[in-house]
């Protein structure tokens, strides 16, 4: 394990930082990059404008961004790295988008290959419910509902509801018996013969 105190200079900004201020490279002796991972995102940044000048692109002018925090080219927003995944193999040691556009998108995407529908279509159906579950009538519609069967998303459900009949089986021939039950017509077993019952049709 790498002393946490340990220090190595930067080529490009001539620092001297802390390990982890540098991102791997194994083809060193060290296992890692010869610049910091600032200088190397600055560096980057530059070789991206370059190119994008050269081939007539539009260029963002760059920003004066605090040290500690990062641009999310996604939601346009500056935040603080506490507000990103760390990936080790970034640049600057950090994702492309913030947690919460990643989040977004993470829904987004479990929205399309899950019930093959977008964001959109599910908020559409959430507003036709009034906002509230159909089953209880109270709590927000929050969980879309689908057959396993046929895949047919049926609606947007609350957590308690959604839970409840994918508890039983989604089988309407269960569900009628526990409606039964609470009314307090409980379907008891007939004896027909020894050892042998019947239930009621």
């Amino acid at each position: 394990m790498s002393d946490s105190s340990a220090v190595k200079p930067c080529t490009g900004c001539e620092r001297k930082l802390p390990l982890a201020s540098f991102a791997g490279d194994k083809n060193r002796a060290d296992r890692l990059q010869v610049r910091c991972r600032e200088c190397v995102a600055e560096y980057g940044a530059a070789r991206c404008r370059r190119r994008r000048e050269a081939i007539g692109k539009q260029v963002r002018e760059k920003m004066d961004i605090a040290q500690g925090h990062k641009l999310c080219r996604r939601c346009g927003e500056v935040k603080p790295h506490s507000e990103w995944h760390r990936i080790a193999t970034a640049s600057d040691g950090l994702s492309t988008r913030c947690r919460a556009c990643r989040a977004v998108q993470g829904r987004a995407g479990h929205l399309e290959r899950q019930y093959g529908m977008t964001e959109a279509e599910r908020d559409e159906m959430i507003s036709s419910q009034m906002g509230i579950c159909t089953i209880c009538l109270a709590a927000p519609a929050v969980h879309v509902d689908h057959c396993h069967e046929t895949g047919r998303v049926r609606g947007v459900l609350c957590f308690n509801c959604n839970s409840a009949i994918g508890k039983m089986g989604d089988d309407p021939d269960t569900l009628r018996r526990a409606i039964a039950y609470l009314e307090g017509n409980a379907w008891k077993p007939t004896l027909v013969a020894p050892g042998v019952y019947q239930l009621p049709s």
